[in-house]
């Protein structure tokens, strides 16, 4: 077994993994508390150290994980997440890149490169994206023939709301939301009763419809990716029970054949 061989079994074993995922935990908690202007006051040198011994092994994990799996990390997309993760941390604390000092706290998103559900949840997030973008388009589309006809309906009533068709794009979006919408059209209501007509279909076809078409193909997606990833499980167990199935069959023969040779020296 080549050294190689022994750094891949480390960064692939569970203990490792879980070392990592705790390092990640410990180093939220720190980050966390880096923003405490009292208690970096007393203890800032101390969050200070460490913080750079968790980027440093961060730092040495990522080295042995690319010397265990050499090219095979830089075609992993999670391996070149880590990669840029780590690396924006290694940046400069001063300078032109100090305001990217903030950035170390994606560091906690690394959680989702080593925790393998949370991988499958992002991925069928991003399966999600095309079905998502035909929604959010009917989303704009709704917004944009909604703005116009409040800003012609109601500019005069409340031209604070709905002046132009940019204010009333904004309106409509905090309306959407679900944000002050019934001072809103209690505004409005109060100059013309029946507007209560344009802002309930509004809702409806907004929030209670179009809203929730994202929430169906985001979680159509992510059974779609369950059900891969159980598929793909399944495949993997049924090749292990073949390759058992053909080291039972070799082992029976080995000893057959070992039986064979015992019983022809005692006849010899």
């Amino acid at each position: 077994m080549t050294v190689r061989d022994h750094a891949r079994a480390i960064v692939e074993a569970q203990w490792f993994q879980t070392s990592v995922i705790t390092l990640i935990l410990v180093n939220a908690v720190l980050l966390g508390v880096e923003t405490s202007p009292s208690l970096m006051a007393a203890h800032g040198e101390l969050l200070h150290r460490i913080d750079l011994c968790v980027l440093g092994v961060f730092v040495l994990e990522l080295a042995l994980r690319i010397y265990a799996h050499r090219g095979a990390f830089f075609r992993d997309p999670w391996s070149c997440f880590d990669l840029a993760i780590v690396g924006i941390a290694l940046l400069p604390a001063s300078g032109p890149f100090a305001v990217l000092r903030t950035l170390r706290v994606l560091r906690v998103l690394r959680l989702l490169s080593v925790i393998p559900t949370l991988r499958h949840v992002v991925a069928g997030l991003l399966k999600a994206l095309p079905g998502m973008a035909s929604i959010a388009l009917l989303v704009a589309l709704l917004l944009y023939v909604s703005a116009v006809m409040s800003t012609k309906l109601f500019r005069v009533t409340s031209p604070e709301h709905f002046g132009d068709v940019w204010t009333s794009l904004f309106t409509l979006f905090q309306i959407m939301t679900g944000d002050s919408w019934g001072e809103i059209a209690k505004t409005v209501m109060d100059e013309q009763p029946m507007a209560w007509i344009f802002f309930v279909g509004y809702i409806l076809a907004s929030t209670f419809i179009a809203l929730n078409l994202f929430i169906a193909v985001a979680v159509e997606a992510l059974e779609h990716e369950s059900g891969e990833h159980r598929d793909h499980r399944g495949e993997l167990g049924a090749d292990s029970r073949e390759v058992l199935r053909e080291l039972r069959e070799l082992r029976a023969e080995v000893a057959e054949l070992r039986a064979a040779g015992l019983a022809a020296e005692r006849r010899g």
